[in-house]
């Protein structure tokens, strides 16, 4: 007769975690160092708690760490959370698990940067593409339509960069053929690496004239890179902020940064998801728009929201 108050009892629990983990949905960003993917925390946490739910954040320590990815997801799927947002490090190497999920029932938002599967509930990110079109427009007027570009990127088979580069090369091409590209390099997620790659190509090209980094920790190699030469001639568009790189555009290392709004994309993904739980039906897409900012928009405080970023309601249910 003992057993069966203990059965109950192992019962009650396994119940009771499950009824928690169903309360809790996971957030997956590319990495957790960056100011970027904070403030996506602090919007993703903002829309949880609005809706009765907890955030699980988990990252890999590396942004280019794939199968650290794959591993937190199906960690995820077989705690069956209530839903997942992620936002992949490479667009097929993340495909697996993006569709178990979407087998196991949980809903799954992919933000940031894509993923090469259409069984996601929701995709909401920055018009990368449009951005990197903003970047080679100030490009091609800081240099006259003429002279020599190159490229610090982020890494290969990551979505939201590509994209980025393919808007940045494509705009140069249609709007200044007078500007040769010189290259493309990357980063891979490591400063010092970017700056390596950034000085190499300053050494390859003595006369280059521009360099757009797509991203946040190529823009912080690359401007090391300029000062360690002491060269303010080399105009430098970059992708993404923090409070270094601000400094670096008021002090001029920086001419423009294209900023995006992490709190959101944040935000909008948990919404997603608490809106399917709901039985609402969220939208397949939200594309958000991207902001070029220099100096004199800093100054004249045109930028705050992109930089202090606060509560922005995300529209699309339908």
């Amino acid at each position: 007769m003992r057993l069966v108050p203990a059965l109950l009892l192992s019962l009650l629990l396994v119940s009771s975690c499950q009824k928690s983990d169903n309360k809790v949905i996971g957030v997956v960003p590319k990495g957790a160092n960056h100011i970027f993917w904070l403030t996506v925390k602090a919007g993703a946490e903002k829309a949880a708690a609005e809706a009765g739910y907890t955030v699980e954040w988990n990252a890999p320590a590396l942004e280019i760490d794939a199968k650290r990815q794959q591993d937190i997801v199906e960690s995820m799927v077989n705690r069956k959370l209530a839903g997942i947002a992620l936002a992949p490090v490479d667009k097929k190497a993340l495909v697996n698990v993006v569709e178990r999920a979407a087998a196991a029932g949980i809903p799954t938002v992919i933000y940031d940067s894509d993923v090469d599967t259409a069984r996601r509930l929701s995709y909401i990110a920055t018009d990368n593409k449009e951005g990197g079109r903003m970047a080679a427009r100030r490009m091609g007027e800081l240099l006259g339509g003429k002279g020599k570009v190159g490229v610090i990127g982020f890494m290969p088979g990551s979505a939201s960069t590509m994209e980025r580069e393919d808007g940045f090369t494509e705009e140069l091409k249609s709007k200044f053929p007078e500007i040769q590209m010189v290259g493309m390099q990357f980063g891979m997620a490591d400063r010092a690496k970017a700056m390596a790659v950034t000085e190499n190509m300053m050494t390859a090209h003595p006369d280059l004239g521009g360099v757009f980094a797509d991203n946040e920790s190529s823009l912080a190699g690359a401007v090391q890179a300029l000062k360690s030469r002491r060269n303010r001639n080399v105009k430098l568009v970059g992708f993404d902020a923090s409070d270094a790189l601000i400094a670096d555009l008021k002090d001029g290392w920086i001419d423009s940064l294209v900023l995006q709004d992490p709190y959101r994309m944040g935000y909008g993904s948990v919404q997603a998801i608490t809106r399917r739980l709901k039985g609402e039906t969220p939208a397949a897409r939200v594309d958000l728009p991207a902001t070029l900012a220099t100096r004199d928009d800093l100054a004249a405080g045109r930028v705050a929201k992109q930089l202090l970023p606060g509560f922005v309601p995300v529209s699309g249910a339908h």
